[in-house]
Order: C-alpha cells, then sequence, then structure tokens
C-alpha cells in the first residue's frame, strides 16, 4: 500500500502544534508569512504577474499629471488674459450679394457705446474701448511692423496687464492725449534686441522715443510678457489713438464684470442697451457680445475630460494586469493541490486555505502599485523635464491608483482563493 493510503488508514498522533492549528486555525501572521513564502519561491512568476499592474499605475498617475498640468496651464494662460470679461465686437457686414465679410468686420460700436455701459450698466469693474491701429515702430536703430491699441487707462487693469519697469498710462496721459505708448516685450526685443539697451533691458528702453506712423512717442513702460500674440503690442491712451486714425467707431469694448455670478445677467443688460441705443426692431443685432469665461470653463472641460479619457485607458491596463493575477493564481492553485490537502489534513481550515491564496493576490497587487507608484511619479518628472510638458503629480491620483491596485487583486485573487479552499482534502492528497 502507498504512502498516502496509509497516510488516510492509518491515523497518527498529532502534535501539540498540529492540535492547536486544528482547533485555533492558521492565524493572520501565520497566513501572510506562508503567502509571502509561497510568492518568494517563484520570484520571476511573481515579477511577471506584477508588471500589468506597474504598468496599469504608472500609467495612470503619469496620464493624470500630464492632464492636470495641461489643465492648470490653460488656466493659467487665460487667468493673464483677465477674468470675469465681456467683450463686445461688431457684427460682420454684409456686402454684394449678402457675403460676409467676417465676424468683427462692421462699423457699429463707437465711443459712445462704451461710455454709456459704463455709465447705465451697475456691477462693473471697467470698461474700455478699443481701437486697433496697424503701425510700423522705428527706433533710432531698428524698425518693426506691429500693432498698437488705443485704450482707456481701466483697460490695463481689465487684461492684467503689469509692467516690468516703468509704469502704466494714466488718466492724466488720457486727458492730455498725450503721445505716451507702453510697449510689449516682443516690441522691446525687436526694437531694442540690437541697440544699446540689449535684448529684454526694459529699464533702458523707458523714456526713449519711438515713432509710429512718423509720429513720435515716448515709452513710458514695458509690460511683462504673456504670450508672443499679445507680447507684439502697444498701448496708446485711447484720445492720442484717434488723432492716428481717421475713423469714427471702435474695433471692440471689453467689459469686466464686479462678480462672476452675475457674468450672464450683465451680458443681457449690455445687449438690451446697445439694441436700444442702436435702434435695433429685428432679431439679428449689429453686435456681438462674448463671455470670455464660458471660453475658460469650455476650455478647462475639454482638458478634463481628455484627463479622464487618457486615465479611463491607462486604467485598462489595470484590468489586464488583474486578469493576469487571477490566471497566475489559478494555475498556482493547481500546482499545489497536493500542499493544500496536506494544510487541510494538518487542521488548516477552509478559510486559512482562502486567506492564504487571497493575501497572495493582494501582495503581488500591492507590490506592483507601490512599484507602480515609484515609476509613475519618476515618469511624470522625467515627462516634465525633457519634454517640457507641464505636469502636476496629484496626491489623491496617487492614493486612487493605489486603492484601485488593491481593489484588484482582491477582486481578481477571491475566485481561486475560494476555489482552493473548497477542495476536497482527501482528493487532494491523492493529486498527483
Amino acid at each position: 500500500m502507498s504512502a498516502v493510503s496509509d497516510a488516510l488508514t492509518v491515523p497518527r498522533p498529532r502534535t501539540a502544534a498540529q492540535e492547536g492549528l486544528a482547533t485555533r486555525g492558521m492565524g493572520l501572521g501565520q497566513s501572510v508569512a506562508t503567502a509571502l513564502e509561497a510568492l518568494a519561491a517563484n520570484k520571476l512568476r511573481s515579477i511577471l504577474t506584477m508588471l500589468g499592474i506597474i504598468i496599469g499605475v504608472g500609467a495612470v498617475i503619469i496620464m493624470i499629471a500630464l492632464g492636470r498640468g495641461a489643465s492648470d496651464n490653460v488656466a493659467q494662460r487665460l487667468q493673464r488674459l483677465g477674468t470675469n470679461l465681456l467683450n463686445i465686437s461688431p457684427a460682420d457686414h454684409r456686402g454684394f450679394g449678402n457675403v460676409s465679410a467676417g465676424a468683427g468686420s462692421g462699423v457699429s460700436l463707437s465711443e459712445a457705446d462704451a461710455k454709456a455701459i459704463g455709465d447705465n450698466i451697475v456691477g462693473l469693474d471697467g470698461v474700455s474701448p478699443s481701437v486697433d491701429i496697424n503701425v510700423q515702430a522705428v527706433s533710432a536703430t531698428s524698425n518693426w511692423a506691429t500693432r498698437a491699441q488705443g485704450v482707456y487707462p481701466s483697460y490695463q487693469t481689465i487684461e492684467n496687464w503689469q509692467v516690468q519697469a516703468g509704469s502704466l498710462l494714466s488718466n492724466a496721459d488720457e486727458q492730455r492725449g498725450a503721445t505716451s505708448a507702453v510697449i510689449g516685450q516682443g516690441v522691446l526685443d525687436n526694437l531694442f534686441g540690437n541697440g544699446n539697451t540689449g535684448s529684454g533691458n526694459a529699464a533702458g528702453a523707458v523714456g526713449q522715443t519711438i515713432r509710429l506712423n512718423k509720429v513720435p512717442f515716448q515709452i513710458e513702460g514695458v509690460l511683462v510678457a504673456k504670450s508672443d500674440n499679445e507680447d507684439n503690442v502697444i498701448l496708446l491712451p485711447f484720445s492720442t489713438s484717434k488723432r492716428l486714425v481717421n475713423k469714427t467707431n471702435v474695433d471692440d469694448i471689453v467689459v469686466q464684470v464686479a462678480d462672476a455670478k452675475q457674468m450672464d445677467a450683465v451680458q443681457t443688460q449690455i445687449t438690451d442697451l446697445l439694441r436700444q441705443r442702436h435702434r435695433i426692431t429685428s432679431a439679428q443685432n449689429d453686435f456681438r457680445v462674448r463671455n470670455l469665461n464660458s471660453i475658460v470653463q469650455t476650455a478647462q472641460g475639454v482638458t478634463q475630460t481628455l484627463t479622464l479619457l487618457l486615465s479611463g485607458v491607462a486604467a485598462v491596463s489595470l484590468l489586464v494586469g488583474g486578469i493576469g493575477i487571477m490566471n497566475i493564481m489559478l494555475v498556482s492553485v493547481t500546482e499545489r493541490t497536493r500542499e493544500i490537502g496536506i494544510r487541510s489534513a494538518l487542521g488548516a481550515r477552509g478559510r486559512d486555505i482562502m486567506s492564504q491564496f487571497l493575501i497572495e493576490a493582494v501582495a503581488l497587487s500591492a507590490a506592483g502599485g507601490i512599484i507602480g507608484i515609484v515609476l509613475g511619479i519618476g515618469g511624470a518628472i522625467a515627462v516634465a523635464k525633457f519634454a517640457s510638458w507641464s505636469t502636476v503629480i496629484a496626491p489623491e491620483s496617487v492614493i486612487v491608483a493605489f486603492v484601485f491596485a488593491a481593489a484588484v487583486g482582491i477582486f481578481f485573487g477571491y475566485y481561486p482563493a475560494r476555489k482552493a479552499s473548497l477542495l476536497d482534502p482527501i482528493e487532494a492528497l491523492r493529486y498527483e
């Protein structure tokens, strides 16, 4: 008779430890130790099993960091443009054959409209008309084709302009029609980059004279850089700009609302006021009012949606990793059937067997999650450094990724663990 038959037919006395195991079962500490020993016995397989979790957690953290970085970058750029803004521009002009000349091609707005808005609409922090002028700016050493804007001094606050040297346009400049100018960083670099002031030397440019369409202007200040498109600008007093151009209309009116919650209400009031002033009776207005806050919200919504999409794609690898864990655990149960039978014969209960295999699955997921977190944070930092992309590592994304990884281990480890706990000890001992 074989050794297995002897073991089944001849009862042998058990040791005190075995008696204790039969009465108390395996403790949590013993289950953890046994599970870790089993994983250590198959190091390569354990590492390969963790790869799916490692890649998934790392990818989720990197994708969320990229999405957060993009969202914050958009918010910062829009913040520099000003907040709670309404932009009023002429509607498109339609010529022969009712063909549109494009948005803003009409001539329906005037300085009087801007003053009426400031006088009649409550809850505003500032109003400014704006006239755009194409100019040839000439310094002592260079010249540059750019654009100038005739604005009220309040425009600088509305658009959140700040100076790095000198000062902004003042109310006194506007009242006396001063030939003063505030230039952007792009104009500074192109007009004074090869001169005595040197490129980017804002302080050296203040006080110098430039000619705009042959009219001399003194530089009063240099603006802090925002972006390439905005930095190629020269701000002039509105009263002065009217002497440079032969037109009575304005290109647009910028309004800053004090309370973001009142944006829609103020927009409606401005629309009604302008319709009344322009004597409009049809449904078609000769002007457009754009709520720039809605543009900000749309841009942030797009980046948030993109972040969720990328994170969802990355999370798929976590599910793939979980399936891999379940597959390996099922193989492990099959390979260790005889071991399970011996443990059962020594007094291990079904829940002890189940906890051991479940702990193995969770350990694989947790270890993979920790490694994935390290690699994910390192990857996000590397992307920011070498690809010059903005990334923001959110602590909550790290926590969510780790918890999700642990949950994957529990979910996909339960079935193999349950299967192991339900094995019949007699059949298990007979398994070859």
